[in-house]
């Protein structure tokens, strides 16, 4: 990590954000935004998006805010340890939702394991998709 002094200050400022909204014991009520509302009524109006719901926004949600813990790690950790990146996603997953356990505010939910986990696994397959500097020259994920 202190090769990477900036990826690694961007990753604590990352998991900083992560814990103030997961964490937070007085969060707002999302499903009560009204701009939410108006996306989710705006959405729903669509016919082939009539699926979508305020469950699905938030499952959605939560992918899209763990793609970069897969991202950050990945790149932080080495390729090589993608696996670890993946590990550290359902830990902080895990971590996550047993204290909300205990914050009168927030309730546990056993999809946001599958949600926070797929997002994690999405960065790691970006990380990994992005090309690498070997020798001053840029080498393609799949010539490496």
């Amino acid at each position: 990590m202190r090769r990477r002094p900036v990826l690694s200050a961007v990753t604590v400022a990352y998991l900083a954000v992560v814990a103030w909204i997961t964490l937070n014991p007085a969060p707002g009520n999302p499903a009560g935004n009204p701009l939410l509302r108006s996306l989710l009524r705006f959405v729903s109006a669509v016919p082939s998006l009539g699926w979508v719901d305020y469950a699905v926004a938030e499952f959605t949600a939560n992918v899209l805010m763990f793609v970069p813990m897969g991202l950050l790690f990945t790149l932080l950790l080495g390729r090589w340890r993608w696996w670890l990146a993946v590990a550290i996603g359902v830990v902080a997953t895990l971590v996550i939702e047993f204290s909300q356990l205990f914050l009168p505010a927030r309730f546990s939910d056993p999809s946001d394991l599958l949600a926070n986990t797929l997002g994690t696994l999405v960065g790691v397959g970006i990380a990994l998709l992005l090309p690498t500097v070997r020798g001053g020259r840029r080498v393609a994920a799949w010539r490496r």
